[in-house]
Parts: C-alpha cells; structure tokens; sequence
C-alpha cells in the first residue's frame, strides 16, 4: 500500500440547466480533520451533504471546500409589489392634501425602492433536487481528485521515509558493533574504573568498588536502546504498508525514536558510539518533519 500526504489540491467544473459552477478542494497538514465550506449565497442547504460526503473521503488534514456558482440572468423575473404600492400611493395622496400639489405620476410610484422587485425565477422541488444531485456529484468528483493528488504525495513521502528508516536501521547496526562494545574493550574501561576507584578511595571494601563499577558499566550498556530502536524500524516499515490512515501512530513512533536516540546519546561512553548517536538524531529529526504530512 501507498502512504497519503495530507496536502493536495482538485478542482471540478460542471453545469446543470442554468447554473454552472465549479468546485475547489484544497487541504493542508493537521492533527484532525478541519474542514471549512464555503458556499454561495442560496446554497447553504449544501453544506449537511457537503461535509458528510467529505468526512468519508478524507480523515485527517486542514481542508477548504469552496463552491462558485452562477445562474443565467435570463432566469430573473420583475414582480410588483401590491401592498410597498398601495402604501406609497397612500403617503402621495396624504402628501398631496398637505401640500396641494398635483399627484405623482404612476412611473414615479413604480420607481419607489420596493414597488417594484427583480427576482430569481422559482424552481420546482424537482429541478432543486436535481441541481443539488448534481452539485454533490461534482463535490464527489473533486474529491476524489483531492484523494488521488494525496496518494500521489504520498508515493514520494513513502520514498522518503523509507530511505529515512534503512539510514536509521544501518547507525544502529554501526552502533551494535562499535569497538567499545566488545568483550575485550569492555572488560578493560571496567578494569580501569576499578583502578581507579581503588586510587581514590583505598579505605573502601574492593568487593563494593568492583560491584559499583560492575552497576556503571551496565547502566552505560546501550543494548536495550538498540533492540527498541530495531523494534521501530520494524514497526514503521509495516505502517508503510498499511491500507488504513497511520499517520497518527507514525508520530507517535517518531517521538519513540526521539526518546531511544536520546538515552542512548546520554548513555554514549565511547565518541563512536556518541558520534553515531548524534547522526541517528538528526535523521530522527528529519524522519519527524516528514511524518507530520502523512494522514
């Protein structure tokens, strides 16, 4: 299987009757899914379908969702107002027996804001039901772009993360066969740290002096900070391959990685072993910045 990206971007266009339109889908890194729609005025009863169909095609990521529509402006029709005229009409001849001027003119009554009213043409239930059909298919189909411009980040995150964990895999291995973790050199730093225990403090009993160095040396054992690390290496490699979204549980093996990296740095007797552990930290690094775009 292939890893998402959580970064993408699809655009669709389509018309019905009188209405063209065209859809945006962009999205973004995030520890959720936030999604944000944004529709035109008289198309708010898009946004329940909208965001149920978007929460099936994504999982994670920070997504605007816009649509631009337009209808043809032969659709439009004039309508008078009755009740805005016979109150203008009211107020003029209420005007007129003030005043005794002559009584307005009926274009100038029509010409009053609200007599007169420029409207879009009603649609029947049907013809808005199957504007909205074929405003969510085209939603669908941009989101379906939107799914396939992730994959396809998604193919060079995987490329990038899989060369991230053979790099982390092989400073392990460095690190496993270091020559101060050999027997010999072993027995040797023990013999020193003994020695010089002995120097420092001559009236202390050599059983405890040999007994602390013997707890020194294993706290400055890396062993179990390897074979975690290992453990990581295998874990991520099969996330790589899962069909579901993983990048929640990439993060959190990413700081796994982080915490082994650092113990076995603090734990680094030998400037090979430090030397090593400091190159697995800054691919560490690198391996986290990458992971924070898998969905």
């Amino acid at each position: 299987m292939t890893l998402k990206s959580m970064t993408g971007f699809a655009r669709t266009d389509g018309t019905h009757g009188d209405t063209s339109w065209y859809w945006e889908a962009r999205s973004v890194n995030g520890r959720n899914l936030d999604l944000r729609l944004r529709l035109p005025s008289g198309f708010e009863g898009l946004e329940i379908k909208a965001r149920s169909l978007c929460q099936e095609k994504l999982a994670r990521g920070n997504c605007t969702i816009s649509l631009w529509a337009r209808r043809e402006s032969g659709k439009t029709e004039i309508r008078l107002n009755e009740m805005a005229l016979a109150q203008a009409q009211a107020v003029a001849e209420r005007a007129q027996a003030l005043t005794e001027l002559k009584a307005p003119r009926l274009d100038t009554l029509l010409g009053m804001r609200g007599v007169v009213e420029v409207v879009e043409g009603e649609e029947s239930e049907e013809a808005q039901a199957a504007l909205t059909h074929a405003l969510i298919a085209g939603l669908a189909a941009a989101l379906n772009q939107l799914v396939s411009a992730r994959a396809a980040e998604g193919e060079r995150l995987q490329l990038v993360i899989g060369k991230q964990l053979a790099a982390i895999g092989q400073l392990v291995e460095r690190a496993a066969v270091a020559s101060a973790r050999q027997p010999q050199a072993i027995a040797t730093r023990l013999a020193e740290q003994i020695a010089r225990l002995t120097e420092a403090a001559s009236g202390l009993d050599p059983e405890r002096l040999h007994q602390e160095a013997l707890l020194l040396a294993a706290k400055a054992d890396i062993q179990e900070e390897l074979d975690r690390l290992r453990a990581h290496v295998a874990a991520a490699n099969e996330l790589m391959e899962s069909d579901q979204p993983v990048g929640r549980k990439f993060e959190f093996l990413a700081q796994e990685f982080n915490r082994e990296a650092n113990t076995l740095c603090s734990k680094a007797s030998d400037i090979e072993i430090s030397r090593t552990g400091l190159e697995l930290k800054t691919v560490i690094d690198q391996l986290r910045e990458q992971v924070q775009n898998i969905e």
